[in-house]
Formats: structure tokens, C-alpha cells, sequence
């Protein structure tokens, strides 16, 4: 019995250490910010800013040096003098909240079995208890778009706000676009001479397109009719693809299959965003000429082509920038997030400029996701969802976040692993 006891007060503990902080409370009064640098998001910094906020949203952006405020209104003064602010960054393409323990089976809920799933929905999944998700947040990381994986096309993909007690709660835009792979070529010329190594002995890539081809002109058919006697559930989730109110998000890293991509996404009529996009600099040109949005791969990485110059993916941002190509920076995976900011910073060593990084983060995929008009920079308005940091918040010598705000809720910054560290700080 005793050591029964003590086993229930050792896992009551150990809970207690992994516990995910509790969702904020609404703001109840307004709250001002004074004296940091404020980077907006939209390319303009404030050296000496006043950020005040109510209800949730921004109601002041301003130079302090020239506005004026009543202290007495404000519930809550913040002196952030030396410090910066930043819009709540973006992680896109994320499986935040749907992998805890990439090899632990049970703890991973990020796909569908099948080749087709556009009606798989990833925010049902979303799991707001996550102990991946504060770690996360404290890098500034504060919204994030839940993505699915697997199969050729697997679901679709929401957005949300990263403090909430179920995913209801936290759904900032549900269903925002449907993901897709891109078919991969084989270059083995084993696959060219012999005629690949599908049934009827044809092209593997030819193959897969024709049926990417034959779903999409069958769903385009389906959500035009208006007399559809049986619904069909697959159908029915590209119905927004079609009327252009949700993107269709094709994961590709090939220049010839960007391309490809997009032609085949503006043969269907629908809205393409390229994912992943290693060798999005070889096509800046066409990027530019059909306006299609980029979602970046991580610049932390080796080159895809062995003939490339080995600091091409930290270049890579830059060239995308200066051609006026719409594009963010992701990061991978689910605890991967946190070293988002750092994927910007290291591009700004290499031809990206500060505050066109800081947006990479914020504004320009708050555009892509279609949520610029509610959150992704700091204008009155907009949503106040924002944090303050000691240093430069790209860089990870410097990265210090000190307080963070969702929707003017001011969130709890503290994690699993903080906890570990102060515990262990004592074992010695």
C-alpha cells in the first residue's frame, strides 16, 4: 500500500512537471507597450514605439515620441526600452499539434491511409494539449497552419492560434487550402528504357498525372452540377478549390515540376501555392510572370543539386525577394517550428534584408493563407497577437521572447523543457 502511495505521488509529479500551460484569460483592460523598436511586418520599423491594445485588437501604432496617452486608462504599462517587438510569427506548412513523438506510433495523427483524401480535414486532429506547442511559442512562434501528409492528395489544411482549449477555439481559418504532391520523376534509366514498372508498362509520372488529371476534371464536373442525386464526400471538399476561396498547396521541389504545377493548377482553374520550392531560383522569371506564391523550404540545409554553389538555400529567399515573388519561410515537421526564426536569420547574411525576413514570418504568409486582414502585422485593427523580445528575435544568440500576446491575451511562456532545466539546475 505505502508503495503504491508513493508511485501515485511520483506520477503526480511527474504530471505536474509536463503540465501544458493553461489557455490565457481575455484581456480585461488595455495595455501599452512603450519604447521598443517595433518591426510592423510591413517593412516600416518604429524606433521608439507606443503599441497599445484593447478587447483583442490594436488600437494604437505609433511613435511615442509624438502621441499622446492617458496612463490612467491602460490597466497594464509594459517599459520595453531596448527591446523589440514583432507581429506573432507564422509556421506554415506545420504539423504542430498533430505529431508529438515522430516514432511513437500512437502519438502521430498527421495522415490518411489512401491515395486521394481531399475531404480529410487536419484541424479535427489538431491536438491543443500538445507539450510540442508552448516550446514553440516561446520563440514567438504564434499562429501556425495545421497541414496534412500523406498520400497524393491529403486533406485539407487550417489555420490556427496557438493558446486555446480545443481546436474549435483555437481556428483562426478552417480548411484554407487542400494539399498536394507533385508526381516524381525517375531518372533512373532503368525506369526510361524499360518502361517503368507499372502494370501496363508505361511512365510511372505519366501515369500518376493522367489520374491527377482524370480527379480533378471528375470533382470539377461534380461541384458544377447542381444535380448531384449521391454526394460524394471527396468531391464535395474541393468545391472551394474551384469557386478560388481556398488555395491548392502542391508540394514540389524540382524546377520542371514547379512549372508543371502551375500550368496543371491553372488548367483546372484553382488557386496554386508551391510548397517546399528547392529550386525555386532557377524559375524566378516564371514565378514572377503567373504570380504564384511560395512557401520556402528551410535555408538551414545542403543544396539539392550537386552542381549548385553550397550557400544556395540561404540565397534563395533573397533572389525570390528581390524578383517581388510572394513568398514566406517554413520550417518542417512539429518541434522543428521553434527554430523558425532562425530559417529567416540565417537568409539575411545572404541577400534577404531584416524586415523583408521579419515579413517572410509574418505579413506574407498572413497573405498567402488568406488572414492579412486579421492577424500578420502590427496595424490598428488587426488582432494583437504579438511579442516582445530582448534582442534580435532572428537570431538565436539573441532570442530572448519576454512576453507574448494572442488576441490580446497575454500567454503563459513557459514549457516542458524550461521545467526540466530548473529541475536538473538543482540536481547538482
Amino acid at each position: 500500500m505505502i508503495l503504491r502511495s508513493i508511485a501515485l505521488l511520483l506520477l503526480f509529479s511527474t504530471g505536474l512537471i509536463a503540465q501544458v500551460p493553461t489557455p490565457a484569460p481575455t484581456q480585461s483592460a488595455p495595455i501599452l507597450i512603450l519604447g521598443a523598436t517595433a518591426h510592423l511586418g510591413t517593412g516600416t520599423v518604429i524606433e521608439n514605439s507606443a503599441i497599445g491594445f484593447e478587447n483583442g485588437k490594436l488600437t494604437l501604432v505609433a511613435d511615442a515620441a509624438t502621441v499622446r496617452y492617458d496612463p490612467k486608462y491602460y490597466g497594464k504599462i509594459f517599459d520595453a526600452s531596448g527591446k523589440h517587438i514583432y507581429p506573432g510569427f507564422i509556421a506554415t506548412n506545420s504539423q504542430l499539434g498533430l505529431v508529438e513523438i515522430g516514432a511513437v506510433r500512437a502519438t502521430v495523427d498527421n495522415s490518411e491511409v489512401g491515395v486521394y483524401n481531399p475531404n480529410a480535414r487536419a484541424i479535427i486532429a489538431y491536438n491543443t494539449d500538445s507539450d510540442v506547442t508552448p516550446t514553440v511559442r516561446s520563440n514567438g512562434v504564434l499562429m501556425a497552419q495545421i497541414t496534412p501528409g500523406g498520400g497524393s492528395i491529403s486533406g485539407s489544411s487550417s489555420v490556427v492560434q496557438l493558446d486555446a482549449w480545443n481546436w474549435e477555439d483555437a481556428t483562426l481559418r478552417a480548411d484554407d487550402g487542400i494539399h498536394m504532391s507533385w508526381p516524381r520523376r525517375r531518372n533512373n534509366s532503368r525506369f526510361r528504357n524499360r518502361g517503368g514498372n507499372t502494370p501496363g508498362g508505361g511512365d510511372p509520372y505519366q501515369d500518376a498525372l493522367d489520374e491527377l488529371n482524370t480527379f480533378f476534371t471528375e470533382a470539377q464536373a461534380y461541384c458544377k452540377s447542381e444535380k448531384n442525386e449521391v454526394k460524394n464526400l471527396r468531391f464535395e471538399a474541393m468545391r472551394n478549390l474551384f469557386n478560388q476561396s481556398a488555395n491548392l498547396y502542391i508540394r514540389v521541389n524540382d524546377a520542371r515540376g514547379m512549372q508543371e504545377a502551375v500550368l496543371f493548377a491553372e488548367k483546372h482553374g484553382v488557386k496554386p501555392v508551391l510548397v517546399g520550392c528547392n529550386d525555386a531560383w532557377l524559375i524566378v522569371d516564371f514565378l514572377t510572370e503567373h504570380k504564384t506564391p511560395v512557401v520556402l523550404n528551410i535555408t538551414q540545409r545542403l543544396p539539392e543539386r550537386t552542381d549548385s554553389d553550397i550557400d544556395q538555400p540561404f540565397k534563395t529567399a533573397g533572389m525570390l525577394n528581390e524578383y517581388g515573388v510572394l513568398f514566406c519561410i517554413a520550417g518542417e515537421g512539429a518541434w522543428q517550428q521553434r527554430n523558425l526564426a532562425f530559417q529567416a536569420g540565417q537568409a539575411t547574411g545572404y541577400g534577404l534584408d531584416y524586415e523583408s525576413a521579419v515579413a517572410a514570418l509574418t505579413l506574407n504568409p498572413a497573405k498567402i493563407l488568406g488572414i492579412d486582414s486579421q492577424c500578420g502585422s502590427l496595424e490598428s485593427g488587426k488582432d494583437a497577437t504579438l511579442f516582445i523580445c530582448e534582442g534580435d528575435a532572428l537570431d538565436m544568440r539573441t532570442n530572448r521572447v519576454t512576453a507574448a500576446f494572442i488576441q490580446g491575451r497575454e500567454i503563459d511562456l513557459d514549457n516542458k523543457q524550461k521545467a526540466l532545466s530548473r529541475r536538473y539546475e538543482k540536481k547538482y
